[in-house]
């Protein structure tokens, strides 16, 4: 992997990391279109530059975490149903995520659902400030969903922020609050599954990658609290499943794609 390739790579994973498009399916493109190699070394290093996507959220909403110590409770709470099933689920989501028809007919169904959410969950007022530990392992068990691979973790905790009532910016921002602990143990996880390479990283491309994803992290997680404010969730669900039927066709037309 070059300087460059890892440059795109930190861009996409800071762009699609928290808006609701499944940054894997992206992933998936950038690399078989910059013809980086699935070896170790790649999966390693998109697992470590989430790290930089993580700090962006930690930065923009240092203030949430300060202001009440009950929105720990309630991000244990949505965090629990995902950590059990992750941990029992692990090996099979593995094997999922090596099947990028997996991926694309989740971006593609994904974006479906997404075209038609706002009409079908309306307006909603909720906060977290008035949201239950229940409520919050509800959004929990929606992020467990995220588990398979395209889904995207943003889009189903957002969702089910917005089922159990809250608004469509506070279910966007309890997501981005909830990717910290959750982001942070998969990542962590992932690392000490291959302990044995991380020492064989290079060091200047995993730290180039965070730099990049943490500064592009934040400017997406700004645009998309605005446009999902404005304009919900339907220009999403159009775009994923273009990226999905890309996906498709270039496996039907020969081309090796992998993650």
């Amino acid at each position: 992997m070059t300087l460059w390739q890892a440059i795109i790579l930190a861009i996409v994973e800071g762009i699609t990391e928290f808006l609701p498009v499944s940054s894997t399916g992206h992933m998936i493109i950038a690399s078989s279109i910059l013809g980086i190699p699935a070896d170790d070394f790649t999966k390693l290093f998109i697992v470590n530059i989430q790290f930089g996507a993580i700090l962006s959220v930690v930065v923009l909403y240092w203030r949430r975490f300060l202001t009440s110590f009950d929105i720990y409770f309630k991000l244990l709470a949505a965090f629990i149903p995902t950590a059990i099933l992750g941990f029992l689920l692990d090996d099979y989501v593995d094997a999922l995520l090596e099947s990028v028809q997996v991926v694309a007919a989740s971006l593609f169904i994904g974006g479906i659902i997404l075209v038609f959410i706002d009409k079908w969950l309306g307006e909603r007022i909720g906060t977290i400030a008035t949201q239950s530990l229940q409520s919050s392992a509800i959004v929990g068990l929606f992020q467990a969903i995220s588990m398979v691979p395209g889904v995207s973790r943003s889009a189903a905790t957002i969702i089910g922020g917005q089922i159990v009532g809250n608004s469509r910016k506070e279910a966007a921002e309890f997501s981005f609050l909830l990717a910290v602990p959750t982001m942070f143990a998969a990542s962590a996880l992932k690392l000490l599954k291959n302990k044995d390479l991380i020492f064989q990283m290079d060091l200047k491309l995993i730290a180039v990658g965070n730099i990049v994803a943490f500064v592009v992290a934040i400017l997406a997680i700004k645009f998309f609290i605005a446009f999902l404010t404005k304009y919900g969730f339907r220009v999403f669900g159009f775009y994923r499943i273009i990226v999905g039927a890309l996906i498709l066709i270039l496996l039907q037309m020969g081309y090796q794609l992998s993650i």
